[in-house]
Protein backbone atom coordinates (compact mmCIF):
# COMPACT_ATOMS: atom_id res chain seq x y z
CA UNK A 1 0.00 0.00 0.00
CA UNK A 2 1.31 3.48 -0.94
CA UNK A 3 0.67 6.18 1.66
CA UNK A 4 1.17 9.81 0.68
CA UNK A 5 1.40 12.79 3.03
CA UNK A 6 -1.05 15.17 1.37
CA UNK A 7 -2.66 14.18 -1.93
CA UNK A 8 -2.61 11.71 -4.79
CA UNK A 9 -1.35 14.10 -7.47
CA UNK A 10 2.28 14.92 -6.61
CA UNK A 11 5.00 12.31 -6.11
CA UNK A 12 5.43 10.92 -2.63
CA UNK A 13 9.06 12.07 -2.67
CA UNK A 14 8.21 15.71 -3.29
CA UNK A 15 5.44 15.64 -0.71
CA UNK A 16 7.78 14.14 1.90
CA UNK A 17 10.34 16.86 1.18
CA UNK A 18 7.72 19.60 1.62
CA UNK A 19 6.31 17.98 4.75
CA UNK A 20 9.65 17.74 6.54
CA UNK A 21 10.61 21.27 5.47
CA UNK A 22 7.38 22.43 7.10
CA UNK A 23 7.70 20.55 10.41
CA UNK A 24 11.50 20.91 10.82
CA UNK A 25 11.36 23.62 13.54
CA UNK A 26 9.22 21.39 15.80
CA UNK A 27 10.47 17.97 14.75
CA UNK A 28 12.95 17.24 17.55
CA UNK A 29 10.63 18.40 20.33
CA UNK A 30 7.71 16.38 19.04
CA UNK A 31 9.78 13.33 18.15
CA UNK A 32 11.26 12.99 21.64
CA UNK A 33 8.12 14.06 23.52
CA UNK A 34 5.62 11.92 21.64
CA UNK A 35 7.87 8.85 21.89
CA UNK A 36 8.57 9.52 25.59
CA UNK A 37 12.25 9.65 24.52
CA UNK A 38 12.25 5.91 23.77
CA UNK A 39 13.57 6.86 20.34
CA UNK A 40 16.85 7.92 22.00
CA UNK A 41 17.29 4.41 23.44
CA UNK A 42 16.50 2.82 20.09
CA UNK A 43 19.18 4.95 18.43
CA UNK A 44 21.70 4.01 21.08
CA UNK A 45 20.98 0.32 20.47
CA UNK A 46 21.46 0.84 16.75
CA UNK A 47 24.70 2.77 17.22
CA UNK A 48 26.07 0.03 19.45
CA UNK A 49 25.42 -2.48 16.67
CA UNK A 50 27.08 -0.25 14.08
CA UNK A 51 30.11 0.25 16.34
CA UNK A 52 30.60 -3.50 16.49
CA UNK A 53 31.47 -3.56 12.79
CA UNK A 54 34.18 -0.87 13.30
CA UNK A 55 33.34 1.20 10.21
CA UNK A 56 35.65 4.00 9.07
CA UNK A 57 33.13 5.56 6.64
CA UNK A 58 29.43 5.76 7.53
CA UNK A 59 26.57 7.07 5.41
CA UNK A 60 23.44 8.09 7.31
CA UNK A 61 20.55 8.27 4.84
CA UNK A 62 17.43 10.31 5.70
CA UNK A 63 19.54 11.87 8.43
CA UNK A 64 16.88 14.48 9.23
CA UNK A 65 17.99 16.71 12.10
CA UNK A 66 21.10 14.59 12.57
CA UNK A 67 20.42 12.71 15.81
CA UNK A 68 21.73 9.36 14.57
CA UNK A 69 24.70 10.94 12.77
CA UNK A 70 25.66 12.75 15.99
CA UNK A 71 25.35 9.57 18.06
CA UNK A 72 27.47 7.68 15.54
CA UNK A 73 30.22 10.31 15.57
CA UNK A 74 30.34 10.39 19.37
CA UNK A 75 30.34 6.61 19.82
CA UNK A 76 32.72 5.79 16.94
CA UNK A 77 35.40 8.52 17.09
CA UNK A 78 37.48 6.93 14.32
CA UNK A 79 34.64 7.13 11.80
CA UNK A 80 33.78 9.86 9.31
CA UNK A 81 30.00 10.30 9.03
CA UNK A 82 28.12 11.65 6.01
CA UNK A 83 24.46 12.56 6.44
CA UNK A 84 22.07 12.90 3.49
CA UNK A 85 18.47 14.11 3.51
CA UNK A 86 15.87 15.40 1.04
CA UNK A 87 14.81 18.28 3.30
CA UNK A 88 17.12 21.28 3.38
CA UNK A 89 15.31 22.71 6.39
CA UNK A 90 15.84 19.52 8.39
CA UNK A 91 19.51 19.69 7.41
CA UNK A 92 19.69 23.30 8.59
CA UNK A 93 18.65 22.12 12.06
CA UNK A 94 21.20 19.30 11.86
CA UNK A 95 24.00 21.71 10.90
CA UNK A 96 23.30 23.87 13.94
CA UNK A 97 23.48 20.81 16.21
CA UNK A 98 26.69 19.56 14.61
CA UNK A 99 28.32 22.97 14.99
CA UNK A 100 27.15 23.34 18.59
CA UNK A 101 28.78 20.02 19.47
CA UNK A 102 32.03 20.81 17.68
CA UNK A 103 31.68 17.90 15.26
CA UNK A 104 31.90 19.81 11.99
CA UNK A 105 35.13 18.06 11.00
CA UNK A 106 33.64 14.62 11.62
CA UNK A 107 30.15 14.98 10.14
CA UNK A 108 29.42 16.16 6.59
CA UNK A 109 25.81 16.98 5.71
CA UNK A 110 24.32 17.35 2.25
CA UNK A 111 21.00 17.34 0.50
CA UNK A 112 20.38 14.18 -1.47
CA UNK A 113 17.94 11.56 -2.69
CA UNK A 114 18.11 8.04 -1.26
CA UNK A 115 17.18 6.61 -4.65
CA UNK A 116 20.00 8.45 -6.45
CA UNK A 117 22.89 8.74 -4.03
CA UNK A 118 25.77 10.94 -5.22
CA UNK A 119 28.49 8.50 -4.16
CA UNK A 120 30.51 5.91 -5.98
CA UNK A 121 29.91 2.19 -5.70
CA UNK A 122 31.50 0.74 -2.57
CA UNK A 123 32.12 4.13 -0.92
CA UNK A 124 31.08 3.23 2.63
CA UNK A 125 31.70 0.60 5.30
CA UNK A 126 28.26 1.06 6.88
CA UNK A 127 24.96 2.65 5.89
CA UNK A 128 22.33 3.63 8.45
CA UNK A 129 18.74 4.82 8.19
CA UNK A 130 16.62 5.78 11.21
CA UNK A 131 12.87 6.14 10.68
CA UNK A 132 13.38 7.04 7.04
CA UNK A 133 12.95 4.06 4.73
CA UNK A 134 9.17 4.13 4.97
CA UNK A 135 9.33 7.62 3.42
CA UNK A 136 11.29 6.51 0.35
CA UNK A 137 9.44 7.27 -2.85
CA UNK A 138 10.45 3.87 -4.27
CA UNK A 139 11.42 1.56 -1.42
CA UNK A 140 13.10 -1.12 -3.53
CA UNK A 141 15.10 1.41 -5.57
CA UNK A 142 16.27 3.04 -2.33
CA UNK A 143 17.36 -0.29 -0.88
CA UNK A 144 19.31 -1.12 -4.03
CA UNK A 145 21.12 2.22 -3.72
CA UNK A 146 22.03 1.48 -0.09
CA UNK A 147 23.51 -1.81 -1.28
CA UNK A 148 25.37 -0.16 -4.16
CA UNK A 149 27.28 2.36 -2.05
CA UNK A 150 28.47 -0.29 0.43
CA UNK A 151 31.84 -1.96 -0.04
CA UNK A 152 32.07 -5.78 0.01
CA UNK A 153 31.70 -6.75 3.66
CA UNK A 154 29.87 -3.51 4.42
CA UNK A 155 26.68 -3.56 6.47
CA UNK A 156 23.34 -1.78 6.54
CA UNK A 157 21.49 -0.90 9.75
CA UNK A 158 17.88 0.26 9.42
CA UNK A 159 15.85 1.40 12.43
CA UNK A 160 12.16 1.64 11.65
CA UNK A 161 8.76 1.58 13.31
CA UNK A 162 6.59 -1.52 13.10
CA UNK A 163 3.29 -2.80 14.49
CA UNK A 164 3.38 -4.90 17.69
CA UNK A 165 2.22 -8.51 17.37
CA UNK A 166 0.55 -8.77 20.79
CA UNK A 167 -3.11 -7.93 20.23
CA UNK A 168 -3.66 -5.99 23.46
CA UNK A 169 -0.40 -4.07 23.21
CA UNK A 170 -1.09 -3.43 19.54
CA UNK A 171 -4.52 -1.99 20.30
CA UNK A 172 -3.08 0.40 22.90
CA UNK A 173 -0.24 1.36 20.59
CA UNK A 174 -2.56 2.05 17.67
CA UNK A 175 -4.96 4.10 19.81
CA UNK A 176 -2.09 6.34 20.84
CA UNK A 177 -0.50 6.41 17.39
CA UNK A 178 -3.62 7.05 15.32
CA UNK A 179 -5.70 9.11 17.78
CA UNK A 180 -3.45 10.97 20.22
CA UNK A 181 -0.26 11.54 18.22
CA UNK A 182 -1.92 13.29 15.23
CA UNK A 183 -3.84 15.63 17.54
CA UNK A 184 -0.84 16.70 19.61
CA UNK A 185 1.65 16.71 16.74
CA UNK A 186 -0.72 18.57 14.46
CA UNK A 187 -1.54 21.20 17.07
CA UNK A 188 2.10 21.96 17.90
CA UNK A 189 3.47 21.80 14.34
CA UNK A 190 0.33 23.33 12.77
CA UNK A 191 0.49 20.60 10.15
CA UNK A 192 -2.13 17.99 10.98
CA UNK A 193 -1.69 16.26 7.63
CA UNK A 194 1.95 15.54 8.41
CA UNK A 195 1.13 13.97 11.76
CA UNK A 196 -1.67 11.97 10.20
CA UNK A 197 0.68 10.72 7.46
CA UNK A 198 3.55 9.73 9.76
CA UNK A 199 1.62 7.11 11.80
CA UNK A 200 -0.33 5.98 8.74
CA UNK A 201 2.95 5.30 6.95
CA UNK A 202 3.82 2.75 9.65
CA UNK A 203 0.69 0.82 8.79
CA UNK A 204 1.63 0.93 5.12
CA UNK A 205 5.16 -0.36 5.71
CA UNK A 206 5.95 -4.06 5.10
CA UNK A 207 5.86 -6.44 8.06
CA UNK A 208 9.32 -7.41 9.39
CA UNK A 209 9.48 -10.71 7.53
CA UNK A 210 8.44 -9.06 4.26
CA UNK A 211 10.94 -6.24 4.68
CA UNK A 212 13.77 -8.68 5.37
CA UNK A 213 12.86 -10.41 2.11
CA UNK A 214 13.04 -7.10 0.26
CA UNK A 215 16.48 -6.46 1.72
CA UNK A 216 17.55 -9.83 0.33
CA UNK A 217 16.15 -9.00 -3.09
CA UNK A 218 18.04 -5.69 -3.03
CA UNK A 219 21.33 -7.57 -2.75
CA UNK A 220 21.90 -8.00 0.98
CA UNK A 221 22.80 -11.29 2.65
CA UNK A 222 22.69 -12.39 6.31
CA UNK A 223 19.56 -10.26 6.70
CA UNK A 224 17.95 -10.10 10.11
CA UNK A 225 15.22 -8.22 12.03
CA UNK A 226 15.62 -7.46 15.75
CA UNK A 227 12.51 -6.45 17.67
CA UNK A 228 12.63 -3.48 20.06
CA UNK A 229 10.15 -2.54 22.81
CA UNK A 230 7.66 -5.29 22.11
CA UNK A 231 7.73 -4.80 18.35
CA UNK A 232 7.11 -1.04 18.24
CA UNK A 233 10.32 -0.80 16.25
CA UNK A 234 12.83 -3.12 14.59
CA UNK A 235 16.48 -2.88 13.64
CA UNK A 236 17.10 -4.54 10.29
CA UNK A 237 20.60 -5.56 9.27
CA UNK A 238 22.22 -6.98 6.16
CA UNK A 239 25.63 -7.37 4.57
CA UNK A 240 27.16 -7.02 1.11
CA UNK A 241 29.45 -9.80 -0.17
Amino acid sequence: MTVKPYNAHDSKKEQVRAMFDNIAPHYDLLNHTLSFSIDRWWRRRTVKMVAGSRPARILDVATGTGDLALDLARRIPAAAVTGVDLSEKMLAVARCKVEARGLGERIALQQGDAEHLAFGTGSFDAVTVAFGVRNFGDLDAGLRELARVLRPGGKVFILEFSRPRNRVFRALYEFYTFRILPLVGGAVSRDRRAYAYLPASVGGFPAPEAFVERLSRAGFSATRARSLSGGIAHVYTGEIH
